[in-house]
């Protein structure tokens, strides 16, 4: 990610991407396990569907519960605003329609195997961040740099991880 001098009203964006040596389907399984998120990040301690969902589908909720060094422990309720199997599968986080994030997979085909990336939108919807700028108003663009770097970082990890579990001979777990 390159300095953009992004403010928070910006609403930057961050996307990672990969080829991964497996069929879309595969693929899929892994990225609509919200289950497995937590195994995969640094951030997301755990996940929990709520109104007795056991799986995505429009309009299901899940809490996801995050740990940071500087921002403390928080928990945020998701809605599945699209899910579109084997193709994408995105959660606005705490207001479906004013989000303070939203958070996308997206997977097509390509050279035998499949491309996944997912992207993430800040915004427009205030967020724990908020509270770190208004504290320190002079440094909005550092303290959003310094996020969608770390957001970007942590989807390449994720999205390493589910390549390598992908491409696992086997059904491997995480």
């Amino acid at each position: 990610m390159e300095w953009t001098g992004a403010r928070y009203a910006d609403t930057p964006t961050a996307e990672v991407q990969a080829w991964i040596a497996a069929p879309q389907e595969r693929v899929w399984e892994l990225v609509s396990d919200i289950a497995l998120m937590p195994r995969m990040s640094s951030e997301l301690q755990s996940v929990e569907w709520l109104d007795g969902a056991t799986g995505p589908e429009p309009g299901a909720r899940f809490v996801g519960r995050s740990k940071h060094d500087a921002l403390g422990e928080w928990a945020t309720t998701s809605y599945i605003v699209e899910y579109q199997p084997p193709q994408v599968f995105a959660w606005a986080v705490e207001d479906p329609e004013h989000p303070t994030a939203l958070w996308r997979f997206s997977l097509e085909p390509q050279d035998g195997g499949t491309l996944l990336r997912q992207w993430m939108r800040m915004g427009p919807a205030r967020s724990g961040l908020s509270f770190a700028i208004d504290r320190m108003p002079d440094k909005e663009q550092k303290i959003v740099f310094v996020r969608m770097r770390e957001f970007e970082d942590n989807m390449g990890i994720t999205v390493d991880a589910i390549k390598k579990l992908a491409e696992a001979p086997g059904k491997a777990d995480a």
